[in-house]
């Protein structure tokens, strides 16, 4: 393992800005998500205008690639 994966985390809540279900999930390390179903409605949630992935749109934590990004790789 990296240091610059070490202090990132990997687990984020995702909320449905429809019907409000939560549910955690684990994020890939390496990529971004750009579809995500609802467990609770069905609908499938893409990322808002100018995030990379729905992780960065809904979760509780963005997505690995832009915590890395936050910390200079230095996490």
């Amino acid at each position: 393992m990296t240091a610059s994966t070490h202090d990132v985390e990997r687990r984020s809540a995702i909320t449905c800005p429809h019907c409000g279900h939560r549910k955690d999930e684990e994020m890939p390390v390496d990529s971004c998500l750009f579809f995500y179903e609802c467990e609770g409605c069905g609908i499938v949630l893409r990322p808002k205008a100018g995030d990379c992935c729905v992780f960065c749109s809904y979760g509780t934590v963005p997505c690995p690639p832009i915590q890395e990004q936050r910390c200079g790789g230095d996490c």
